[in-house]
Formats: structure tokens, sequence, C-alpha cells
């Protein structure tokens, strides 16, 4: 605990354990979403022709005991999390597969208050959270298509795999526990399987996340963490006139850190429950709600979010030289 009482006021730095339910649109990011956590994003193989783009942005709030570093001791933490999110999204070909590339930015507004060496803080912070970037493909069932022949492509079974990289942008201040980003990189990889019944959609992701180490960790402390492995399952509904409804769950265990190489008992045990709703209001427009509670069964977070996020769609049409 020593590093801790260096600190004339008890701040608690935070760098989540993740927050979010993101359909490249959801929560996304309650603050530097540090992969303590999984996401729970349907659709995610969903295919798409090439050169289909997407503009997304959003609000999310959540509520809870958002435990954002399971390194740091805090007891009773009460938060309040508002972020406003941007991301797009372009299909392309890759080596003939249907894939994704999509870039995500947050900013994050919020409120934490809580026990920490048995004195109570609160604090707020504010400010652009950590970039992501995200390859993903499909090897398997869904290959790249231009509009024409996309028009009589019916999905039935799909696999495919996806690296996401979260950089180090966001704001970050060593000598606060509290931060809106991470300073550090954080790596996951995830391979999922779709399975098409009829009106229903079945997926199944398996994931891990890789961290860097943060070697300024309040004050010049040395922050590892180990790997955080994550499970989900979605159950989509597709209903008439494009409209679709997901139900989500998903569990993510590991995660177990470090400060200057002794070991604190922090390993991540939490589950996700979630529900999306996407409704088209005009061509090429669509919003989309969603509503997630976490719970925790060793570390992580106990809270409730909600979100709505606007999503436009484009294609550039290619034209084939005669």
């Amino acid at each position: 605990m020593g590093i801790f009482k260096q600190i004339r006021y008890p701040y608690f730095r935070c760098f989540v354990i993740d927050n979010k339910l993101h359909t490249l649109v959801l929560i996304c990011s309650l603050i530097g979403l540090h992969a303590t956590s999984q996401e729970l994003e349907p659709r995610a193989m969903n295919n798409l022709p090439v050169n289909t783009n997407f503009l997304i942005g959003g609000y999310g709030f959540a509520h809870g005991n958002i435990l954002l570093d399971p390194a740091i001791p805090i007891e009773d933490l009460n938060s309040n999390l508002h972020s406003l999110f941007a991301a797009y999204v372009r299909s392309i070909n890759f080596f003939s597969l249907s894939s994704k590339i999509d870039v995500f930015v947050p900013f994050v507004a919020g409120d934490w208050s809580g026990e920490l060496e048995e004195d109570n803080s609160e604090i707020s912070r504010n400010g652009i959270g950590d970039l992501r970037l995200r390859l993903s493909f499909n090897y398997l069932g869904s290959k790249a298509m231009n509009l024409s022949e996309f028009s009589s492509y019916k999905a039935e079974s799909i696999s495919g795999f996806s690296l996401q990289i979260i950089a180090p942008t966001g704001n970050y201040n060593s000598d606060q526990l509290i931060n809106i980003g991470s300073n550090r990189w954080a790596f996951k990889s995830q391979w999922g399987f779709s399975k098409n019944l009829n009106k229903w959609i079945i997926e199944s992701y398996i994931g891990f996340w890789l961290f860097t180490n943060n070697n300024n960790f309040l004050n010049g402390n040395k922050l590892a963490q180990n790997p955080l492995y994550t499970f989900k399952v979605h159950v989509i509904k597709e209903l008439p006139k494009n409209i679709w409804l997901a139900f989500n769950i998903g569990y993510g265990i590991g995660g177990k850190t470090e400060v200057n190489g002794i070991p604190r008992d922090t390993e991540i045990s939490t589950a996700r429950l979630g529900v999306i709703y996407a409704m088209p209001i005009a061509k090429k427009h669509t919003l989309k709600f969603a509503y997630i509670s976490g719970f925790r069964f060793k570390r992580g977070s106990d809270f409730d979010a909600v979100s709505v996020s606007y999503q436009y769609r484009w294609n550039n049409k290619v034209n084939k030289r005669k």
C-alpha cells in the first residue's frame, strides 16, 4: 500500500474495466476502456458489400460500482460516467475476404466517490479517451462482394477473426490515480462463429487481451497486467423493416495485476448481460438503443449502463474499366 500513501489526496486512477457494449456504436468507452472486461457487440461478423461506409456517433451513461483499476484499494466505489463517441467503419476486400476496418474515439466525463486508505474522496475528470483501431475479416462463408453480387447473397454459417489495438492517446497524468487515458497499449484478438437459423442468428466469440506495461503508473511506479480472456454469446432476432433485437451475455476472467513486480489479489471475474435494439429511421439512417448490466464474481464492476447512437451508411461504387 506504500505507493498510495505517498499521495496527499486519495485520488484513484481509473483505467476502465470495460464499460461497454459496443456495436461499433454503443457505450464504447466509458473511460480509457481498459480491456479488463468484455464488450458486448453482436453482428460483428455481419457481411457487407465492399466499400460500404458508416459514420457513427452516440451518447452513453453508466452508474454503479465501476472498478476501474483492480490494483487500487478502493472500497464502496460509486461512479457516474457520461461518454460521447464517434466512429468510422469501412468494409474492404482483404485478400478476397469480407473485411472491415474501424476507428473509434470517445470523450468521457465522470465523477467518482469512494474510500481509499480509510479516507473518503470525490473526484471528477473529463477528456478524450484512448483511440481504438480494428481489422476484422471473415474467412468462412463470407467472401468479398460488390453491391451487385451481394444482392443475391444469403448468410448461413460464418466464421471470422479480428485484431483490435487501443493506443495510449487519451488524457493521462501520472500524478493522478484517476485518468481518462491508460498510458499503455492493449491488443485484443477474437475468433467468432455465426449461424443463421431463418430469422434468428446465433453468435459465439472467444477472445483475449494482452497489455503492455504502464511504466509511469502513479509517479513512476510500474503496473503490469496478465492476459484477460473473454467469452460471449449473442442471440439476434431479425424483425420486419430491417429492425433487429439482440440478447447478449459475456464473461471475462484473468487480468491479474502487479505493481513493481509485486502480485496483487486482483484476478477479474465478471459477467455482462445486455439488450440492443436497432431501428432504421430512413434509408441509410439507423438508431440503436442499448442497455447493459454488469456484475462480478471476484473482481470487476457492478453497474448499469444505457446508450443511444445514430448511424449513417453509404457505399462508394467502384466503376469497372471496360
